[in-house]
């Protein structure tokens, strides 16, 4: 069965191939999933998007009259795509719900201490023979209060591990799990009181399409001047202009980001040749204590071979009939917080 695989990246296509082009042969396509380039698709029963990819209804309906039956995603997060006009169409989708919690969590432990212990900063200095360490005072994450909010798998490993840096640890998570309290020592908590009382917080929540913003400006002034934040999970989580706004008054101390909520246009792709299109972006780079990776976080050699094979395990099951156990299906977002394993 020809599969289209839009989003094309070098690091993963290796992987894709060693898994699924015996069975499945591949049509690589680097452009990403939209109504104009749909119809690179034609020939192929399945393709398989990246969470770039826009799967709106046009571009299913598009997808649909090419004669695709079946939507692979090779990601967790699945708000790019329209559940409910897939469902419509008869069309099928499954995703990739774990691939690699670890990785995801202890990215986010990268961001925490690289942003205390000024890595970045601290590099720069020595590569230009600077040996001062006057700007470079850190401390200890022994002691500290971290709040987790989403306790899905990758929060749950993050609390883990936090757990061994001898953190007091806080949760919001509509769905509590009571091994984590129990394993842990994690409290759960309001989202207004994990806000108040943590030094440090770490989002892993899922996006919920059209829902606000989860950390706002009201929730940034209720947080502890100085607070360090972290994102992996979504960048629609974060209302980054409030964020600017709280790192000119000094309440947000530190802001370590793997995602951001204008990241389409803008990860996954080498613009250093183009002048910077997105003045919000590039106005967070000027600060110290912000550190912005690319969407790295699920990045490792373990999760894009469990990408590759759960990509590969969906389109057997489709094409032969089974039952899909990693079927999506559109059905109406209870809470801004789940209890599966989140994201990318």
């Amino acid at each position: 069965m020809k599969t289209t695989v839009f989003s094309t990246k070098p690091f993963e296509q290796a992987y894709l191939s060693a898994a699924l082009d015996s069975e499945h042969p591949l049509h690589f396509v680097e452009a990403n999933l939209s109504v104009e380039t749909a119809s690179l698709a034609q020939g192929s029963e399945a393709v398989a998007i990246f969470s770039t990819d826009d799967a709106s209804a046009p571009v299913l309906d598009a997808l649909y009259a090419q004669g695709v039956r079946f939507i692979a995603i090779r990601a967790t997060g699945h708000d790019q795509v329209d559940l409910a006009h897939a469902q419509q169409l008869g069309l099928r989708v499954a995703n990739v719900p774990e691939y690699s919690p670890y990785a995801i969590a202890e990215h986010a432990l990268a961001l925490m201490l690289a942003l205390n212990r000024r890595l970045i900063q601290a590099d720069r200095q020595l590569r230009a023979y600077d040996f001062r360490l006057d700007e470079l005072i850190g401390f200890d994450l022994h002691g500290k209060t971290v709040g987790i909010i989403g306790l899905g798998h990758i929060g749950g490993i993050v609390a883990g591990i936090l757990k061994g840096f001898g953190c007091r640890l806080l949760g919001y998570d509509p769905l509590p799990n009571p091994e984590l309290t129990a394993r842990h020592g994690l409290a759960y908590t309001t989202l207004d009181e994990l806000c108040a009382e943590a030094d440090i917080i770490t989002l892993h929540a899922p996006m919920v399409p059209h829902a606000p913003y989860l950390i706002n400006a009201a929730r940034l002034a209720r947080m502890k001047p100085g607070v360090m934040l972290i994102n992996t999970s979504r960048g629609g989580e974060l209302d980054t202009e409030a964020a600017l706004a709280a790192l000119d008054s000094g309440q947000l101390g530190y802001l370590g980001l793997d995602v951001y909520e204008r990241e389409q246009a803008l990860f996954f792709q080498d613009h250093s040749q183009q002048p910077p299109a997105d003045a919000v972006f590039a106005r967070l780079l000027t600060y110290p204590n912000v550190l912005i990776t690319g969407h790295q976080a699920f990045l490792t050699q373990e999760a894009l071979r469990n990408i590759a094979t759960t990509t590969r395990q969906n389109l057997d099951a489709w094409a032969a009939g089974r039952p899909l156990a990693t079927e999506l299906t559109h059905a109406e977002p209870k809470s801004v917080v789940s209890q599966p394993g989140l994201l990318v």
